[in-house]
């Protein structure tokens, strides 16, 4: 970190009785938090093996490294923070050009440069420390990549180890107990709700066998999010996107639920970014009409690259709501996105940082633009970080719930061993029932486990005598 803004943090960071004198102190809601400082930092990383590749972006993983940043103060509080990588789903050039072990590792140095970073540096909040370290870590990772347009979402999933880290600091050093009390007054609407039940959403990547589409329907699940944009040319691409659509409409199309407004079940479609052009996915929804299936399509998430600067309204008029994901990098990307007719939004606490994710809520929020949260294959203990988040978030306009994909236990070769890492494994809110994840007070009340510490995370650090 340079001089100038190490100089510009430390002035800003001021004590809570000198904040106190401030005019603008008057109008707080809740007392003025004091900063955080850190005096030592720490890192490892697990390696977790998926049960067969997922693929998604015309490519697949085989395993999912669990980043960990450990932070430490002059007083001996000591916070480990968690976080799940993935190359391919923050920038897949990176992951397609290097092996899965060696986007990993280009990732995870930039872990460690963030943390070298905050060493000994003193900050207001974790949302202020991610937004000063966000630029400095991009330019660290477009140099060891090689790549001078490193997407910015490749550099927060770097980060979420230690943006979590930083939380459970700031809640320790201020003896907060509640999540709550914690989010800045400015971003307090964007996480107003308290719902009792959030959906639960599985992935299934293209190509899933029917009978498993089946199945989850039967057992419950009610929304899933499918994987469209096939491997292949954008001709070959958009007729094995089509036969998909329509077994899949063969298969439950039929099915009804009483949460739905229409009583169907509604399709959830991701193409991380796979169309070229809107008139391919126009052609996809003419198919979807063609068929009947077309009223059942809710959501189509990341349709387009983000260098795809195309109005999206004319998709949205076909009844679609058209949701931003990785594009939609930070608040300043996200309202661009809004602008551009995207009417929905995915965050991602588990993929994006707690910090930013808070500011994309809220920038949404004032728009009128309804979020819902998704995955990143993320273990048991970021599943109720990003449950978190999608208890809080206004619900999506028909339905009285929060949204949340969460595809980990569909995937973890080693899932049932996970759960046990969670310091509140046995809490009714891990495990769905019917598709719905129960959060009603003492949800709330324990922060879903996320202040807890896990003997697991903790353990993978030696301290040195």
């Amino acid at each position: 970190m340079n001089l100038s803004r190490r100089s510009f943090i430390e002035h800003t960071s001021l004590s809570a009785a000198s904040l106190s004198l401030l005019p603008f102190k008057l109008k707080s809601k809740k007392p003025m938090l004091e900063p955080f400082r850190i005096a030592t930092v720490d890192s490892n990383f697990e390696r977790e093996p998926l049960a067969q590749p997922f693929g998604f972006k015309g490519s697949a993983i085989t395993q999912v490294w669990q980043s960990l940043a450990k932070l430490k103060t002059i007083d001996g509080i000591s916070k480990v923070g968690l976080g799940v990588q993935s190359p391919l789903w923050s920038d897949s050039q990176v992951a397609l050009e290097h092996s899965e072990s060696g986007a990993n590792a280009l990732m995870y140095a930039m872990t460690e440069r963030a943390l070298q970073m905050i060493k000994g540096e003193q900050f207001n909040s974790p949302i202020v420390m991610v937004d000063h370290i966000l630029e400095d870590v991009l330019a660290y990772g477009r140099k060891i990549t090689g790549k001078d347009d490193l997407r910015t979402t490749f550099a927060l999933n770097a980060l979420v180890a230690v943006d979590n880290a930083a939380w459970l600091m700031y809640a320790a050093v201020n003896g907060v107990e509640q999540f709550d009390k914690l989010i800045p007054n400015q971003y307090q609407e964007g996480l107003s709700a308290r719902h009792d039940q959030v959906v639960a959403i599985p992935a299934l990547g293209y190509g899933t066998p029917m009978d498993k589409i089946k199945k989850l329907a039967d057992d419950g699940f009610f929304i899933m999010k499918i994987k469209i944009g096939a491997p292949g040319v954008q001709r070959a691409m958009l007729e094995k996107d089509k036969a998909f659509l329509k077994a899949i409409h063969d298969t439950i199309g039929h099915y009804e639920t009483a949460y739905s407004p229409n009583g169907k079940l509604p399709y959830y479609f991701d193409a991380n970014g796979r169309y070229e052009h809107q008139d391919t996915l126009l052609r996809f929804l003419d198919y979807a009409d063609e068929i009947g299936a077309l009223d059942q399509i809710a959501v189509l998430e990341e349709p387009f690259g983000e260098k795809n600067q195309e109005d999206v309204s004319e998709i949205t008029a076909r009844g679609p709501r058209v949701a931003a994901d990785e594009s939609a990098h930070t608040d300043k990307e996200t309202i661009e996105r809004i602008e551009q007719g995207y009417n929905a939004i995915a965050v991602k606490a588990v993929a994006k940082t707690m910090s930013m994710t808070i500011k994309i809520a809220q920038a949404a929020y004032e728009r009128n633009v309804p979020c819902f949260c998704a995955d990143l294959t993320v273990n048991p203990i970021l599943v109720d970080w990003n449950k978190m988040v999608a208890a809080r978030l206004p619900a999506f306009p028909g339905w009285n719930m929060g949204m949340q994909e969460t595809n980990g236990w569909q995937n973890y070769r080693d899932w049932k061993e996970m759960v046990s890492y969670h310091p509140m494994s046995r809490a009714d809110w891990i495990k769905p029932q019917k598709g719905v994840y129960h959060t009603g007070e003492k949800f709330f009340a324990e922060n879903g486990g996320i202040f807890a510490p896990s003997q697991h995370y903790n353990d993978l650090f030696t301290e040195l005598k």
